[in-house]
């Protein structure tokens, strides 16, 4: 029977019956052919162009299962990035979307036999995170993109440095309250004495201007500070208890100025932030610490020749001339004796070459005198991780 004609009413039926997705059963990978039923699969299978893809096959199996591989992961991995990004979602919803494309890559002709073992294998292969849970295998993409990833950075860059900001306003904030109550602590309780006086003629005048109060004429007056609530040395006339002088007390405990007080935590907050968590320099002299290199390298000392991702160091071995690649917490400094030039690694005076001068080794320190820059002449103090010698 010939092949029915162009809009036949058989050729809209066979139209009709081949659209969507078919058995996976009847399906034949090598060629790329979607079979309706059983005897159109068996038929297929006796053709002459499925029997040639046999032997092709046949001569290189491994490659052609390699090839069907690579196609799948890279067809799921591609739907998993655009559809659902590095959200966590069920493997299977995953897996639905990707077979409802008629022309995808089926399983049965790769070299995982489930999707579970898939899903295994996108985890050990670090491409995704994997956990199993008791309704199933959930995946999470993992963006390796560099552009991604510097989007990434940036954004934490900023959200660490919003953060700091209001750390920085918070905890100024709270310096300021801190003052303002022990400075309320500090202040005199005031006294409070009787009025009295000798004679009922005696005229007191109060005066809430910043002269004394006035008395009569003839008889000397009676002297009130500037508040009525607080007295005041008064004459002999009148019988007052002294009070104890608030002056004195003030004076002995002088408070700063605001401008002081401010200029003095920018300072501080400067010596912080020039703090870093990695001191690696090159033409510096340091020691090999770790054990994990045997024997051989504990305890050696080395220049460092190259600095990398500002944690890691290419180092040359004074002794030996071996050149080894290390962490920095795999390496510590060196400190030479003292008129020795040395490199500060850290701190407000970073990058500058200083003299040692003396050590203090109750206080783990050292004295320098900084050789290089506008500062140059000036003894400061350094802590022993803080600087190392110059190779």
């Amino acid at each position: 029977m010939g092949k029915a004609e162009f809009l036949t009413p058989k050729a809209i039926s066979n139209r009709i019956k081949a659209k969507g997705l078919q058995k996976l059963r009847w399906y034949c990978q090598m060629c790329q052919k979607q079979c309706r039923d059983e005897n159109g699969f068996k038929c297929h299978c006796m053709s002459e162009s499925h029997q040639r893809q046999l032997l092709l096959a046949s001569e290189n199996p491994t490659k052609f299962m390699d090839y069907f591989s690579d196609e799948f992961k890279r067809d799921f991995l591609e739907l998993l990035r655009r559809r659902f990004g590095t959200k966590r979602v069920h493997n299977n919803i995953v897996y639905n979307e990707y077979i409802s494309y008629r022309e995808h890559v089926h399983m049965n002709s790769t070299q995982w036999e489930t999707l579970t073992d898939f899903t295994k294998w996108l985890g050990r292969e670090g491409l995704c995170k994997v956990d199993e849970t008791p309704k199933g295998w959930y995946i999470q993409y993992i963006d390796r993109d560099p552009e991604t990833i510097r989007r990434q950075e940036e954004l934490a860059r900023k959200k660490k440095q919003e953060m700091d900001d209001v750390e920085r306003s918070a905890k100024f904030i709270e310096e300021q309250v801190r003052r303002g109550r022990d400075g309320k602590e500090t202040e005199e309780t005031p006294v409070f004495t009787e009025l009295k006086r000798e004679s009922e003629e005696e005229k007191v005048v109060f005066n809430l201007g910043a002269s004394a109060c006035v008395a009569g004429p003839s008889k000397p007056s009676s002297v009130l500070g500037p508040s009525a609530l607080k007295a005041a040395a008064a004459p002999p006339s009148v019988k007052r208890k002294d009070p104890p002088s608030s002056s004195d007390s003030k004076s002995e405990k002088k408070k700063k100025s605001a401008l002081e007080e401010i200029i003095e935590m920018e300072e501080r907050k400067k010596k912080q932030s020039s703090r870093t968590d990695y001191w690696l320099q090159p033409d510096i002299v340091v020691k090999v610490i770790t054990k994990k290199l045997g024997e051989k390298y504990h305890k050696k000392k080395a220049v460092v020749t190259e600095v990398r991702d500002r944690y890691g160091a290419v180092v040359k071995l004074i002794d030996s001339g071996d050149k080894l690649k290390l962490d920095q917490n795999h390496l510590e400094t060196v400190i030479p004796a003292p008129g020795k030039r040395v490199l500060i690694l850290n701190g407000p005076y970073r990058d500058t070459e200083a003299l040692l001068e003396g050590i203090d080794e109750k206080n783990f320190s050292a004295t320098l005198t900084l050789d290089a820059g506008h500062l140059k002449g000036r003894r400061v103090t350094v802590a022993y991780e803080d600087f190392s010698k110059l190779a």
